[in-house]
């Protein structure tokens, strides 16, 4: 079944508070709403919210730093370049696009990476993210020039090794081939069709548009483009990205250090035999999408504190798997343990271990 099929079929056969165990729910939104990093909460059912809380921080129509969600908002403007003709398809060779930024002499081998690995985290340069890379590479003169001439850790669509730069690159990309700001295409493409609000945000030495990190969304405006993927691309009855640009971001190209799978700027898991979709920026900032229960999810955080570091990952995780997803099904599983749950505590144990 399509997603836009699937996602169609869940809506019609689910009034937005039918089935639902309302207890709970409750039960589950006191949780949330007692983690002392959480800021805000939207649980949406068919496209109605069922929950709105803002426990600290901005109102739900205010923008808020998003984070690594970045990627996943560039991953939407990549498949939209594609569906009009500005990029081929993702197997095409990323350097062409970026020569007149690329620096004289770079490794035979950046030539052979392609969309498709800056896309999925596969592309085989050492990593910009991380605390003993990001500071060199956001305090460097050119941060495109810094990303191609990283020593290379893997074969280009190899292994997963997360790194904002590949997301940037994509930002470059799009204001190359484009003839146009990052920026101005993600109003254009994303923000005129929702109807949601895309601030102007960080942009590197050369004025490109940090591909990846520092967008500013409300948790609303969040809530309309995980709907638009719920929907399968269509939001207010128009096509805004193309269905099979969602299969193949919702489908596991690689899989993350905690065996998630990781697609096109979108992280997957499952729980309770339910597909979990889910963005992901620093320190909480989560967007899920879950079609079969037609559920989308927002939460935003405190961006200040520690994260992979600490038990809050895992906190969420075991909400969403555990709480909100039993909920929506309308009772609790006999099997309490769920792979998301699991998996989303799996490197905060490793972390913890002596």
């Amino acid at each position: 079944m399509s997603v836009a099929a699937f996602a169609q079929s869940a809506s019609a056969a689910t009034d937005p508070t039918s089935l639902i165990d309302q207890a709970l729910l409750a039960k589950t939104v006191e949780a949330a709403v007692n983690l002392p990093r959480l800021h805000a909460l939207i649980v949406a059912r068919g496209g109605t919210p069922i929950v709105e809380r803002v426990v600290r921080g901005p109102a739900l129509d205010r923008a808020v730093n998003i984070k690594s969600e970045s990627k996943t908002i560039m991953s939407a403007l990549v498949g939209i370049a594609i569906e009009r003709g500005m990029l081929k398809d993702v197997n095409q060779s990323a350097l062409p696009f970026l020569k007149s930024r690329a620096p004289a002499s770079l490794d035979p081998k950046v030539g052979t990476i392609t969309l498709d690995h800056l896309l999925s985290m596969r592309a085989g340069l050492e990593r910009t993210s991380g605390r003993q890379y990001y500071g060199r590479w956001v305090n460097s003169p050119n941060w495109v020039g810094f990303v191609l001439t990283r020593p290379f850790a893997d074969e280009p669509g190899g292994t997963m090794l997360y790194s904002t730069g590949n997301s940037h690159l994509l930002s470059a990309i799009l204001t190359d081939v484009s003839g146009t700001s990052t920026l101005e295409l993600a109003r254009a493409w994303l923000g005129v069709p929702l109807g949601i609000e895309i601030p102007a945000w960080t942009r590197d030495p050369q004025g490109v548009y940090f591909g990846g990190n520092e967008m500013a969304l409300s948790p609303r405006a969040l809530l309309r483009f995980g709907e638009m993927y719920r929907n399968g691309g269509v939001s207010s009855g128009k096509r805004i990205l193309s269905e099979d640009w969602i299969h193949a971001s919702w489908t596991p190209k690689t899989h993350d250090r905690h065996d998630d799978g990781y697609g096109y700027g979108w992280f997957i898991s499952e729980a309770h035999g339910h597909p979990i979709y889910y963005a992901w920026g620093f320190g909480g900032q989560m967007l899920y999408v879950i079609p079969s229960l037609a559920l989308t999810i927002v939460v935003t955080s405190d961006a200040t504190a520690p994260f992979v570091e600490t038990d809050y990952h895992c906190q969420l995780q075991r909400l969403i798997a555990d709480g909100f997803i039993p909920a929506a099904i309308g009772h609790t599983p006999e099997i309490v343990d769920s792979p998301a749950a699991v998996r989303g505590c799996t490197v905060i144990d490793a972390a913890l271990a002596p």
